[in-house]
């Protein structure tokens, strides 16, 4: 099959665009711009993770671990790689890609920089469910944990839902309800691991400090199953997100039933973070920094979910592989005290300047 390309003239927001055509009347449009950036955090990514395989206790050459990966070298050494660390390093990528993914969704469908499901609460209900179940019910094991925080990231998303409903959901107003549902279930934790036993306690906070240690192949194949549907249904649902960022009467102009398109990726948003928690614990910043760091390397003129993601799984990689390193020289560090500390430093250049803005 024979195909061009034809390279348009024009300046479309600011970057260059391709488009495939084939003989049969397809259409293929993308920014060549993005295609560069992404790959370039994707090389990133698997570059950074390859990296981390080495670092630990018993540190590895890079050519060790190639060996490893490859099935070659010491048994050691394979054992080290392929079944301690590799599901690690696949988390970071994953939990990344996917935190991208959600941040994306909710600053698309709010339209507001500050909409990912960390800030809008979502994290917290999740919080809330493991911490009752490990301090009320007394259930500390994997799966118990894991339902609880989907479960709970669900219930806080269909609660903020409806209590910002008011013949629609506004994007404002989405965020506002989310926090002040974030903070009352924030005073809830607090409130129940003061009285909880010290152990119990103990228990919450390490989970609550969200690490990728405790990441498993028994834990990461759930998420990557649940992942890969996610990414099956974002990508199906992609062209309605795109309609629905110039509101709900273009979106029905262009055929997009808001009603229905909107609470589906609400979900699929919310499933994201909860995969995430479930496995490693709340890992705060990434779904909302990954969407606006993306859209100002591709300059493109909304938040990409394909760009998120990659700069999601990015950062998550060199978050864990500064985690690493910072372990061998002082003592371990989750990576979610990490993203937490640099985000909120992204958080407040990111206010200042939505408030210079409306000024």
């Amino acid at each position: 099959m024979k195909s061009t390309i034809q390279i348009p003239r024009q300046i479309d927001f600011g970057y260059r665009n391709r488009t495939i055509r084939t003989q049969r009347a397809v259409a293929l449009r993308f920014s060549a711009r993005s295609v560069a950036i992404n790959s370039i955090l994707a090389v990133v990514a698997v570059t950074v993770a390859v990296l981390s395989l080495g670092i630990g206790d018993y540190p590895l050459t890079t050519a060790q671990v190639v060996q490893s990966l490859f099935g070659q070298g010491d048994d050691f050494h394979r054992l080290i790689v392929t079944e301690w660390r590799l599901p690690i390093a696949i988390a970071a990528i994953l939990f990344g890609a996917l935190l991208g993914i959600g941040g994306a969704i909710f600053q698309s469908l709010t339209r507001n920089p500050l909409g990912s499901p960390d800030v809008i609460g979502f994290d917290a209900g999740s919080y809330t469910a493991v911490v009752l179940t490990i301090l009320v019910i007394g259930a500390n094991q994997y799966w118990y944990i894991a339902a609880a925080a989907l479960v709970g990231g669900l219930l806080t998303a269909i609660v903020v839902y409806l209590l910002s409903y008011r013949g629609g959901v506004q994007g404002f107003r989405l965020i506002i309800v989310g926090i002040g549902v974030s903070a009352m279930l924030g005073s809830i934790n607090a409130y129940l691991i003061t009285r909880a036993e010290i152990t119990d306690a103990m228990s919450v906070g390490f989970w609550a400090a969200g690490s990728l240690s405790r990441v498993g192949w028994h834990s990461l194949v759930p998420v990557i199953i649940g992942g890969l549907i996610v990414f099956i249904g974002v990508t199906l649902l992609a062209p309605a997100l795109r309609q629905l960022e110039l509101g709900d009467d273009a979106a029905l102009a262009q055929g997009v039933n808001a009603s229905v398109a909107r609470p589906l990726l609400l979900i699929l948003g919310v499933a994201t973070t909860a995969l995430v928690t479930a496995a490693a614990g709340p890992i705060g910043f990434v779904a909302l920094s990954a969407p606006q760091l993306a859209r100002r390397l591709t300059r493109t003129p909304g938040v990409t979910v394909a760009s998120a993601a990659f700069m999601g799984a990015a950062l998550l990689s060199l978050a864990q592989l500064l985690s690493l390193v910072i372990a061998q020289v002082y003592r371990p560090v989750p990576v979610g005290l990490i993203t937490v500390s640099l985000g909120g430093l992204y958080l407040i250049w990111l206010l200042i300047r939505e408030t210079r803005r409306s000024i």
